[in-house]
This record gives structure tokens, sequence and C-alpha cells, in this order.
């Protein structure tokens, strides 16, 4: 699927992209759902995420996590007419450089809640998310500076990386968890 350019195509994407996670997620069997996730055999996939994440919870945790910075980033940056008065994206702890660090926070403040509870969570934040999309024009979605507080970018990308983006990052870590298990079965 394309990035989205305007306002119609996140809502359709991020709503498509959403709908196939859940399915996805709905069609696993007992096996594939209570595995731990381990790519550790796999050399392409090195990044941090791969080994961080160790079941289906942790992923919809990780997404429900970067919804609410998401929602938190707009909310507070609403009236903002200046700079130096807004409310950067990420946690005052943590940069762009150090957010794997963020995301460890993230994972490890999670391990309580059980998947059912992390859907319902992630259906909660995936809808307030909507919302706020919904209050934009396509110009203030997709017009990059049009609000001081997303910096150089258009506020249309910091929603795409939260939603269609994000989830489909989700869907390709769960098609791989279930490729290996069927892997492993064959052996």
């Amino acid at each position: 699927m394309p990035r989205p350019q305007n306002k119609e195509g996140l809502l359709k994407a991020a709503n498509e992209n959403y709908a196939k996670l859940i399915e996805a997620i709905s069609g696993l069997s007992d096996e594939e759902r209570n595995t731990p996730f381990d790519f550790s055999g796999d050399a392409g996939k090195k990044e941090a995420h791969w080994g961080r994440d160790k079941n289906v919870r942790d992923v919809i945790m990780h997404l429900y996590e970067w919804h609410q910075l998401m929602i938190g980033f707009v909310t507070n940056n609403a009236h903002v007419q200046d700079k130096k008065s807004s409310i950067a994206f990420l946690p005052p702890d943590y940069s762009w450089k150090t957010y794997g660090a963020m995301n460890m926070m993230f994972w490890n403040r999670n391990q309580d809640i059980t998947e059912k509870a992390a859907l319902k969570k992630l259906e909660a934040s995936h809808n307030k998310v909507m919302a706020l999309i919904e209050r934009f024009s396509d110009e203030e979605l997709f017009t990059k500076k049009y609000f001081v507080w997303v910096g150089n970018a258009a506020l249309g990308s910091f929603f795409i990386s939260n939603t269609s983006s994000h989830y489909d990052w989700a869907l390709k870590k769960l098609k791989a968890h279930k490729k290996r298990i069927a892997s492993q079965n064959k052996k």
C-alpha cells in the first residue's frame, strides 16, 4: 500500500492495517500464541525489537504505548504557537538516539497485562488516534511545518508512523513468528 498523501488515505490505510493486524492475531493457533517469539537464528533480524518482544501481548502493548505518545503529542501541543512552548514527541528522558531504551521501559512496565486486556487497550487507543486524525484537515496533516511543534515534518507523517506503518511492522513480526513455528513443525 502506498504511503498516504491525504487524510482520506491516512484514515483508510490506518483502519485497513489495523483490521489486518486484529485478523492476524485472531487467526493465531494456540501453539503460535503460546510459543515465545525467537528470532535469534535469523541473521537478518538484528534490530533490537526482534529480541525485545517475546509474544503477541508485547507487540500489542508496544503499539499501544506509541499511540499514547501520539495522543499526548497532539493533545499537549494543540494550542502551542511557538516552538519554545511545545512538548516533544518523546518523553523528556529520551531522544531519537535513545528511543530503544524507551521501548524497553515500555516493555518492562507492561509485563503484567494479559493479551486480552492489551487488545482492549489497543482498540481504545486506535480509536482515539483515529478521532484525533479526524480533527485535522488535509492541509494541517500533510503540509510540512504547518504546526511549529512538529518541526520540519508534517503532522500526518507522525500519524502514519504510529498507525498504518506501525501496524504493518507488527504484522510482519507476527508473520515471521508464524513462519518460524511452521518451519519448526516440518522438521
